[in-house]
C-alpha cells in the first residue's frame, strides 16, 4: 500500500506560491512563504506534519486501548510543531502533543503508559523519530 500527495511550487521562495493536494482528494490547498514563515492564510508543510502525527497518534491510542477492552469515546490530540534553525538550516525542532481523552473504565496509569507508547510507536511517530517530541496527556474523569 502506498499513499500519495503532490505539491507544486512556482517562483522564488518569498514571492512564489505553491499548491498541495492529497491523492485521496480529502484535502487540497495553497501555501506560500507567508503562510509558512509568517501568520498569513494558507496551508504549510509543518501543519500537515502535525495533522499527520495527531491523527496517527489518536487512532493508534484508541486502537490499543480498545484492544485492552477500553473503547474510547474520543481521543483529541493537538500537535504544536515548532520550527528552529541549526547550522544546516531550518528544521522542525520539536513537536508537542496535547491529548485529552474520554475513555470509560481505563485507569490513569494504563492510559499514561499506552499514550507514551503511542507517542513514539505510532506509524508517523516512527517516521519522525529524529524529531524530539513531548506529550501532556489528560484522561477525562
Amino acid at each position: 500500500m502506498a499513499r500519495q500527495a503532490t505539491a507544486e511550487w512556482k517562483g522564488d521562495l518569498k514571492g512564489g506560491s505553491g499548491h498541495v493536494k492529497f491523492g485521496s482528494g480529502a484535502y487540497e490547498g495553497d501555501y506560500s512563504f507567508t503562510s509558512r514563515f509568517e501568520d498569513k492564510a494558507g496551508a504549510n508543510p509543518e501543519e500537515m506534519v502535525g495533522a499527520a502525527y495527531a491523527g496517527c497518534f489518536s487512532m493508534a491510542l484508541a486502537n490499543t486501548l480498545a484492544g485492552m477492552g477500553f473503547v474510547a469515546n474520543s481521543v483529541h490530540t493537538t500537535a504544536d510543531v515548532h520550527m528552529g534553525k541549526d547550522d544546516k538550516g531550518f528544521l522542525i525542532s520539536r513537536i508537542d502533543l496535547t491529548v485529552v481523552a474520554d475513555v470509560p473504565g481505563v485507569d490513569e496509569a494504563t492510559f499514561q503508559e499506552q499514550a507514551e507508547k503511542m507517542r513514539t510507536g505510532c506509524i508517523i511517530a516512527r517516521a519522525l523519530a529524529a524529531t524530539p517530541s513531548t506529550m501532556k496527556a489528560t484522561l477525562k474523569k
